[in-house]
């Protein structure tokens, strides 16, 4: 999902919990209810894992602003969504969840990370696991250290092999992979934005899943770590 900065409103949030959440909880919301709707599940019985790279830019601007001008009385509800975990809580609250829910950063492989969470809980609990990765441009200035193109979120449900309504077989695996480069999208306009935006480097993944036949991507973690990720139709 590509909001051009413009978040959705999530059908998962009341009215009140709605005006508060900032636009980076509410576009992981966004793609996580589209997710789940599609997936046919009850998000009160499903785990789940949030990942971003940058978290909630506006917010950390602002504190950041307010701190270097000297003002130090930091309202409540900025606090509250300056936390990484913000989009994760306010996803277990508006949907009244006592699963397992994660927040995980990993730079610009935080949704690769996000997805081999993912798939090891989905192994291990032998259930399906909602992963969510989102990520928002940084206003100026922190943007000129931390350059990144539009608002993207996307989400997943990935699960284990007796999930009935599964539609793509994934085998993720790292043999091979450590001095491999990322697999690359043929149109350099998305390429570019694949570069850009942290969530974005999944669209080469979300290309496969769209194939018919089975096909393989590379995801960078980082650290000199990278996922095969091989796609076969069910």
């Amino acid at each position: 999902m590509r909001t051009d900065n413009a978040a959705p409103a999530s059908g998962l949030l009341p009215p009140a919990e709605r005006r508060r959440a900032t636009p980076a909880t509410r576009i992981a919301l966004t793609a996580a209810q589209q997710a789940l709707i599609h997936a046919g599940l009850d998000p009160i019985q499903v785990p789940a894992v949030f990942a971003s790279s940058s978290g909630n830019p506006d917010i950390i601007h602002d504190i950041c602003a307010m701190l270097a001008s000297g003002d130090y009385q930091i309202s409540p509800t900025k606090f509250h969504n300056s936390v990484h975990n913000a989009a994760s809580g306010y996803y277990s609250i508006a949907v009244g969840s006592h699963r397992a829910v994660t927040s995980l950063c990993a730079l610009d492989g935080t949704a690769t990370a996000a997805l081999l969470e993912a798939a090891v809980q989905a192994i291990e609990a032998d259930t399906p696991v909602l992963m969510v990765s989102y990520d928002l441009p940084y206003p100026f200035p922190l943007s000129e250290a931390r350059p990144t193109v539009d608002a993207w979120a996307l989400a997943l449900v990935v699960a284990p092999a007796t999930f009935e309504r599964a539609i793509t077989q994934l085998r993720l695996s790292d043999e091979g992979a450590r001095d491999a480069v990322d697999t690359v999208l043929a149109n350099p306009l998305l390429e570019s934005i694949r570069e850009g935006n942290p969530t974005a480097r999944m669209l080469t993944l979300f290309a496969a899943l769209a194939q018919s036949g089975a096909s393989e991507v590379v995801l960078r973690q980082g650290n000199g770590r990278a996922l095969r990720v091989s796609t076969v139709a069910c």
